[in-house]
């Protein structure tokens, strides 16, 4: 396998080991630390498309739109929406100050509303990965 399969399945691979902790959190009530993991398993999911697009290593980014452009996928305007809020719960889930803020906020309702959009978030994007 050449370094840049590699590196896409690596994405894949460990994106998909994200997705099953943000379940995993969800199911023990850690909402906010379930949507930091959401946010996660679409980064590598995005960064392994960037892989399959650029045929370069991927970026060091957390800004899952951005991540979207470099892939040139076709997003819509709820899938932008989304990406941004989503992009949000990656500084509320490492940073102490923003983090304590975030765990304020997130209650069982506003995870799972989040994990369902990442999951039809996800499931699209596996889709783009049989496009290219």
């Amino acid at each position: 396998m050449n370094k840049i399969k590699q590196q896409i399945e690596y994405w894949k691979i460990s994106a998909g080991r994200n997705w099953k902790t943000a379940l995993g959190l969800f199911e023990l009530k850690h909402y906010d630390s379930c949507l930091f993991f959401c946010h996660l398993t679409i980064e590598k999911m995005l960064k392994g498309l960037v892989v399959q697009k650029t045929k370069n290593l991927a970026p060091y980014i957390h800004h899952l739109e951005k991540l979207a452009e470099l892939a040139e996928l076709k997003i819509t305007d709820e899938q932008r929406k989304n990406l941004r809020i989503i992009t949000r719960f990656n500084v509320s889930g490492r940073y102490d100050d923003a983090k304590h803020n975030f765990y304020k906020i997130v209650n069982k309702l506003y995870a799972e509303k989040y994990l369902k959009i990442s999951k039809d978030l996800i499931l699209w994007l596996k889709k783009q990965y049989q496009k290219n």
